[in-house]
């Protein structure tokens, strides 16, 4: 019996998101390129120790990223598309403007980023790389070989991570102006890939992990498996290599055929998300093949049961000669480390949770109990008291809350009126004008506004003389909003840290970590709740600072702004013991509390987000209904409390909507917003096939690029939305909130929004008055 204990990949940022600090420190000019190689050099050092040093046979490599390993791999093979070719791509200036847009008026540049998207049902979001009739595939990057070198000398047993080219491709969008789909070029970019991995087994490689993480998708079969069999068939031919094939986040399921007949030299399983597959794996996959059994959680945060996974991959030992246990998928999504926590949460909470470092333990000792438990006896008794703490605390339930949900009737999850009637009736309440201006709620989060949240948490900051800070930033953000013009205001959230820690702060159920950082896309990281048991509102939660707000504003609504409960549920980490529909209908009661107060505190407009519903969508198209059906019913269970005079918005951005469109229009929201400037207007694709009466804003310009859109570029977009969309329907509105840019960027670009709406207006009207 052979086991070697490895995972799939470790978080980037760094134990106090030293990366982060790194790369906008480059970006804002206060460190040179060598400053952030050398940094990241370091960290790098420091994660492969810290996984030698929590015993693991071997260290993942490649997966670290400056902003995206989807990026990266395309940048690896020179899938650079035309408009960053006129700048450096050798070092890091293409690299970055395809990440974030770069607008550099002294070297006459101005160009946007890729498009972004969500990674599968998390959320991290990649950049889409674009594939160009006749692309040309090149070795342009050797990151992945550099990295695998670096671990080499530092004495590591490391292997190479490399995302998979069937999957690069299908992740991939044909670019602008093309007619071939990316699945087409696999025959051209294939050499490329057998260079890449010759090199890596003349730098001394033994295995290549090769991630394929569309095989956890239903794929079409007699695309997908000529496609595989070529690429796979290619590889055998490198002498010197041996491949891991790893799918994760949910099942191979029928795609599990075709993984083990590949001529690959093992399969890694997702044994968390996929379990169901193990029993045909044993059958199907050849003996000679490794299986790496993905046993520990990448994704979530509570401590494994090691119990109940030492018997799954005691079965797995029975039947095979060499097993990996492995995590289930890469450790990215998970914090780094329990460390700081101690002595912040509760020491029972504490014992629940298992961050990415935590997280090699329990894969160390899962390896070592295999093969000789009396080994870690100490450590499979601790684990097993938690996990037992955990089942029987008397904190995790609360009776009222389950049965006010278990009494709900169907009425609960409707409206007053159909849409029709009560669109007539906010007109007559709201009186705004055709193509009325909104934003998506947050405004800059400056230095200023983390500054007094740092003192006011230190303490040298009263609560009296942090609120007085808070209404002056709230007051200042809606003047200025009502100077230029815009129609419905929102009040910046300088409160809020998170749209998601925010309500769960203020809500039961939750607990916070002090620096329980993941990464969502390039640098920005977010610090996601933990959902331990029953969830209420014990009080209200914005209702004070929304009727402030609107006090600001003598004839213009301002928006009670609201995170959905299927975004809350998603972006935190949920707890594992009831389904997670039950745990979105608690939080959606407690929303339902609060719109409903909202109303009564005369908050006319109030948005309630859901970016994250398409996220939440199971990879697998046979679970879609059921997940459909309760986080539909869940937003109307947070929304339908209100009288039909009240305006329900809701916000979503970066996904591709077209399998939820009916699912979106069921919500029955009065506006929705939603991301559409990155994604080339895909949104009227969707509007054409489906259609949609109610009112929408699809976003007009991109705001995770620092660039400012020019008053043309929006008008464009926006005239293109107005051959789809009723022009008493449709709303002008940036794709997301703007908490991340700076205040001259967002001036400029709302001001030219403003003036896109204006023309707009007065294009109509000139219309209607011709007609």
């Amino acid at each position: 019996m052979s086991i070697k204990s490895t995972i799939l990949g470790f978080p980037r940022m760094g134990s106090d998101r030293q990366l982060k600090k790194l790369v906008e420190g480059f970006w804002a000019g206060k460190s040179s390129e060598q400053e952030l190689v050398e940094g990241s050099k370091k960290l790098r050092a420091d994660h492969w120790a810290l996984q030698k040093a929590h015993g693991l046979s071997e260290v993942p490599v490649g997966d670290f990223s400056y902003y995206d390993h989807v990026l990266d791999a395309a940048f690896a093979v020179g899938v650079i598309p035309d408009r960053y070719k006129q700048l450096d791509t050798v070092g890091t200036q293409a690299y970055f403007a395809m990440a974030r847009g770069l607008q550099d008026k002294s070297i006459g540049v101005d160009v946007p980023s890729l498009e972004m998207k969500k990674w599968f049902d998390t959320n991290y979001h990649y950049m889409v790389p674009e594939i160009a009739d006749g692309q040309k595939f090149v070795l342009h990057s050797t990151k992945v070989i550099d990295e695998f070198n670096e671990a080499k000398a530092l004495g590591y047993a490391a292997r190479p991570v490399v995302l998979g080219p069937v999957s690069l491709l299908a992740l991939s969008k044909t670019a602008k102006g093309s007619s071939s789909k990316p699945l087409d070029h696999l025959a051209d970019l294939i050499p490329v890939y057998v260079e890449l991995l010759g090199q890596l087994a003349a730098a001394g490689a033994e295995w290549v992990q090769l991630d394929e993480p569309v095989l956890a998708l239903d794929l079409d079969t007699a695309i997908y498996k000529p496609a595989f069999e070529q690429a796979y068939g290619e590889f055998a031919k490198v002498s010197g290599l041996k491949y891991l094939l790893t799918s994760y986040f949910d099942r191979l399921g029928d795609n599990l055929e075709l993984a083990a007949a590949l001529p690959v030299h093992g399969i890694h399983l997702d044994l968390v998300r996929g379990v169901a597959d193990l029993d045909k794996a044993l059958e199907v996959v050849p003996q000679e093949k490794v299986i790496s059994a993905g046993l520990i959680n990448g994704r979530n945060i509570w401590k494994a049961n090691l119990e109940k996974q030492l018997a799954i991959l005691t079965k797995i030992v029975g039947a095979r000669k060499t097993v990996w246990v492995n995590s289930s998928c890469s450790l990215l999504h998970s914090p780094h480390s329990l460390r700081p926590e101690a002595g912040h949460l509760d020491d029972e909470t504490l014992g629940w949770l298992s961050f990415a470092e935590e997280k090699l333990e329990e894969v160390a000792t899962l390896a070592a109990a295999v093969g000789n438990p009396d080994s870690v006896k100490a450590q499979l008794e601790a684990n097993a008291a938690k996990v037992a703490s955990r089942k029987q605390s008397e904190r995790i339930t609360r009776p009222q809350v389950q049965q006010r949900l278990a009494a709900l009737d169907r009425s609960s999850y409707n409206r007053k009126a159909e849409f029709t009637q009560r669109q007539q009736l906010q007109r007559a309440s709201l009186k705004l004008p055709v193509f009325p201006t909104t934003t998506i709620g947050s405004f800059p989060q400056t230095a200023e506004v983390r500054k007094a949240r740092a003192q006011f948490r230190k303490g040298t900051l009263s609560k009296a003389e942090y609120q007085e800070f808070l209404d002056s930033e709230t007051r200042k953000c809606i003047e200025w909003q009502d100077e230029i013009g815009l129609d419905v205001l929102v009040h910046g959230e300088f409160e809020r840290t998170d749209m998601v820690e925010f309500f769960g702060e203020h809500l039961e159920g939750f607990v916070f970590t002090k620096k329980g950082w993941v990464q969502s896309y390039g640098s920005r990281c977010v610090k996601p709740p933990v959902i331990y048991g029953d969830i209420s509102r014990p009080h209200a939660m914005t209702v004070d600072v929304a009727r402030f707000a609107q006090s600001c504003s003598a004839n213009k609504p301002v928006k009670g702004m609201l995170t959905g409960p299927v975004t809350i549920l998603q972006w935190s980490f949920v707890r594992d013991d009831q389904p997670r529909s039950q745990t979105a209908g608690q939080i959606a009661l407690a929303i339902r509390d609060e719109v409903v107060d909202l109303e009564e505190a005369g908050i006319k407009v109030i948005q309630v987000d859901e970016p994250a519903i398409r996220e939440g969508l199971p990879l697998r198209k046979t679970d879609y209904d059921a997940y459909l059906k309760w986080s539909v019913d869940v937003f109307r269970l947070a929304t339908t409390g209100v009288n039909n005079e009240t305006q329900i918005h809701t916000h979503f951005c970066y996904s591709d909507f077209n399998e939820i469109f009916t699912a979106i229009k069921s919500l029955d929201a009065d506006v929705i917003t939603i991301e559409n400037s990155k994604s080339d207007l895909k949104l009227l694709g969707a509007l054409e096939v489906h259609g949609y009466s109610a009112e929408i804003g699809p976003g007009l310009y991109d705001i995770h690029s620092p660039r400012v859109p020019s008053v043309e570029e929006m008008a464009a977009r926006f005239a293109a939305l107005q051959k789809y969309i009723p022009a008493e329907n449709l709303w002008a509105n940036p794709d997301c909130g703007l908490k991340t840019r700076g205040w001259p960027e967002v001036k400029q670009s709302l001001t030219n929004l403003v003036a896109v709406a204006a023309d707009a207006r007065t294009s109509y009207a000139a219309r209607k008055a011709s007609a």
